[in-house]
C-alpha cells in the first residue's frame, strides 16, 4: 500500500493534443508514459521517409526503452495520433521507486518481457510472413487501427506502399 501511495505521488497526468511529440528522434528518452486515453505511434525518419514502428492505444506504455537503457539518443519519435491523456514519470523517479519498493521490480520485469515478445513477433513477421499476412495479423490484434491511424502510417508499419495496402484491403472485401 505504501508503494502505491509513493507511485501515485510521483506520477503526473497530462492532456496533450493530436500531433504532439512525446519524444523526438535524436534526444535521450527521460520519461515513461502510460497512455490513459487516445492513441500514439512510434516512428523514425530515414532518408526522408517516415517509418512507423508500432502503434499504442489505451493502457499501452510509451517510451524508448533503448534510449533509456543506454542513455543514447532515441531512434524513435513518439507522436500522439489523437488528443490524448498520458500518465508519466521520469526514469529517475522510476529508479527511486524500484529501489525503495522492490515489489515494483516484478511489474518492470513483466513489462520488459512483453516488450521483447512484441519485438520478436514483429521481427519474425517480417522474416516469414507476406504483407497480406502481416495486415491480417495487425487488424486481428488491433482492430481499432483502421479507425485511429492513417493508411499511410499503417502502410509504413507493414513495409508496403499505400497502393499495395489498398490492393491488400480490396482483396479482403
Amino acid at each position: 500500500m505504501e508503494g502505491q501511495m509513493a507511485l501515485a505521488a510521483m506520477v503526473t497526468r497530462r492532456e496533450l493534443p493530436k500531433g504532439h511529440l512525446l519524444l523526438e528522434q535524436g534526444k535521450v528518452c527521460q520519461h515513461f508514459y502510460l497512455l490513459e486515453q487516445g492513441s500514439a505511434r512510434g516512428y523514425y525518419n530515414h532518408e526522408g521517409k517516415d517509418v512507423s514502428l508500432w502503434f499504442a492505444f489505451e493502457g499501452d506504455v510509451l517510451t524508448s526503452l533503448y534510449s533509456y537503457a543506454t542513455g543514447k539518443p532515441s531512434y524513435t519519435n513518439i507522436e500522439l495520433l489523437e488528443d490524448s491523456a498520458v500518465i508519466g514519470f521520469t526514469f529517475d523517479q522510476l529508479n527511486a521507486l524500484l529501489e525503495s519498493y522492490p515489489e515494483f521490480n516484478l511489474i518492470g520485469r513483466l513489462l520488459t518481457e512483453q516488450y521483447f515478445i512484441e519485438l520478436e513477433e514483429r521481427t519474425l513477421s517480417f522474416q516469414f510472413k507476406t504483407a497480406t499476412e502481416r495486415y491480417h495479423e495487425l487488424i486481428t490484434k488491433q482492430p481499432q487501427i483502421l479507425q485511429r491511424a492513417s493508411l499511410g502510417h499503417i502502410a509504413s508499419f507493414l513495409g508496403v506502399s499505400q497502393e499495395t495496402l489498398s490492393r491488400i484491403r480490396a482483396k479482403r472485401e
